[in-house]
């Protein structure tokens, strides 16, 4: 095994184990009743030869050979305003725990994703097809537990992440989303959310992100202006408990622009 494939291997392993008993193994009701499972990647990349193989890959080869396996609406995207070279993000939804941690060897055996993913996955260490990955896996929301695919129209994306001082902090704000209306709110005023997910492994946590879409910039700086001034939001994040401040210590917004085989 090479060993960039057994590295990723044992971290999905490890971590994977970490998260089992968090997770029930996706045998509570809700997961039963379809709850999903995201992978989020972000792809570093030094040039557009680097970005050409990545989106290569993904139309060629992981795009088809993952819906075969059963994981639809797979969202591929460059940075709206990159500083530099963009990075690459790539969506991945999965309909349970088991097929996330079967994905890889399920791949392994496809003869067709193998050959048509050749450029990247043999791309050789003195020309690489990417700097790195960071890699996030996370677990949709119990009040929006599938993906919304939004109209093949024009539109950029905002993918939010909200990062928390605490565990309780972020389970308080789940609840904010989840119970106290807030995914309703974000619909009523036309967001159309594609995704909500805790993040059960990645970086910073702990934190939730989410992904909104807008037609342009001026869409969504009035859809911004409205949610705040909107009068649930005020009385919902009024509350005490609910305060901003208590459950949200860093937000980082990312614009971004779906490729042209992006299912999103």
């Amino acid at each position: 095994m090479k060993r960039r494939s057994f590295v990723k291997a044992s971290v999905i392993t490890g971590a994977a184990a970490s998260i089992l008993p968090q997770i029930g193994m996706a045998t509570s009701a809700k997961e039963k009743a379809g709850t999903e499972f995201y992978e989020l990647r972000v792809y570093t990349l030094k040039n557009e030869t680097q970005q050409k193989l990545v989106e290569d890959y993904f139309q060629n080869a992981a795009i088809p050979a993952l819906n075969r396996l059963g994981s639809k609406n797979i969202g591929v995207f460059t940075e709206l305003k990159p500083d530099g070279q963009t990075k690459i993000y790539a969506l991945i939804p999965f309909n349970s725990l088991a097929d996330f941690l079967n994905v890889q060897e399920k791949l392994d055996k496809d003869i067709d994703y193998k050959e048509k993913g050749a450029p990247y996955l043999t791309a050789p260490a003195t020309e690489p097809a990417y700097e790195r990955i960071e890699s996030s896996f996370l677990k949709a929301f119990a009040h929006m537990p599938k993906m919304q695919v939004p109209k093949q129209d024009p539109r950029i994306f905002e993918l939010r992440r909200y990062e928390h001082a605490s565990e309780s902090a972020g389970k308080k704000k789940l609840e904010m989303f989840n119970d106290a209306g807030e995914i309703d709110i974000f619909k009523r005023l036309g967001f159309n959310p594609v995704f909500f997910g805790e993040t059960l492994i990645g970086d910073h946590r702990p934190n939730l992100i989410y992904m909104i879409t807008f037609d342009d910039l001026d869409a969504k700086a009035a859809h911004w202006k409205a949610f705040g001034s909107d009068p649930e939001w005020k009385k919902t994040s009024s509350i005490p408990d609910y305060a901003d401040a208590k459950l949200v210590s860093h937000i980082t917004s990312t614009l971004l622009q779906p490729i042209g085989a992006s299912q999103v």
